[in-house]
């Protein structure tokens, strides 16, 4: 009736609406788009932009259409989970920064000091911050918001729409990727820990040694300054495990394809 309109029917507004949700999803909870750094509008903006550039691009097949309202609305919050679901393996990592952040933050004696993180809007100690900016640059540099971008693409010739299914394995995946969080956050804090707790371990010989001595008014400077100096000097070892856990999620991708798909 209108063949000028992008959408010549109703079942192209459906289709249009629960790819617009898998991207929606995606962008949601990814790192730099996901938080409070860009606003609403903005990322409004960028979910349409890229669902209008994919759409046509899209040769899936269309799933049976729902019979009422209800049934619609869960079809595009399973399309909602897949987004979700692939950027979570992503936020893993930020949080195992933010984690590893917090422990150097405790032990150089700077947990009475907190400033508001800018991609969440809540008070998270300084060394976080500082470490989820390196992670933000590495993340920009090496391109894996693009990775994302093209997973978008790719999960609709694996996963078609309506195709997604909570199982066990999956549930099992998400539960040993969040135990990566402490895993890779310890190997980011490790250097700057262990330095620490050797200083920790002299200064109490110190204070042993030298009851007159006042070690708390020492230690405070000591820890503060020593830690920087670590972390400037073990900055590379920092991008390293970093480049390297971002190196494994393309493979966690096509993992999580392989585990959402029905069959899978």
């Amino acid at each position: 009736m209108f063949p000028l309109l992008p959408f010549p029917s109703p079942r192209e507004v459906i289709f249009f609406m629960l790819v617009l949700s898998r991207v929606a999803g995606i962008f949601a909870a990814l790192p730099v788009f996901g938080g409070k750094v860009l606003s609403t509008r903005i990322k409004a903006l960028i979910v349409l932009m890229i669902t209008l550039v994919c759409f046509p691009a899209l040769s899936v097949t269309l799933p049976q259409m729902p019979p009422d309202a209800f049934s619609l609305a869960l079809l595009a919050l399973s399309e909602v989970m897949i987004g979700l679901t692939l950027a979570f393996i992503t936020q893993i990592i930020f949080a195992a920064v933010e984690f590893s952040g917090q422990i150097i933050g405790m032990q150089m004696g700077l947990t009475i000091s907190s400033i508001i993180d800018p991609s969440r809007g809540t008070q998270t100690q300084i060394m976080s911050v500082v470490q989820t900016l390196f992670a933000t640059l590495m993340f920009l540099s090496l391109n894996i918001h693009h990775m994302f971008i093209r997973a978008i693409m790719d999960s609709f010739k694996v996963i078609p729409l309506g195709g997604w299914r909570m199982s066990g394995e999956l549930v099992n995946f998400l539960v040993m990727r969040t135990a990566d969080v402490f895993i890779i956050g310890i190997r980011l804090a490790a250097p700057v820990m262990v330095a620490l707790l050797l200083t920790t371990v002299a200064l109490g010989i110190m204070a042993r040694a030298f009851p007159q001595m006042n070690i708390f008014m020492i230690s405070l400077p000591l820890n503060v300054g020593l830690g920087l100096m670590i972390m400037g000097m073990t900055l590379t070892i920092f991008f390293h495990v970093l480049e390297v856990s971002f190196g494994q999620l393309s493979a966690q991708v096509n993992a999580l394809f392989r585990l959402m798909a029905k069959g899978g």
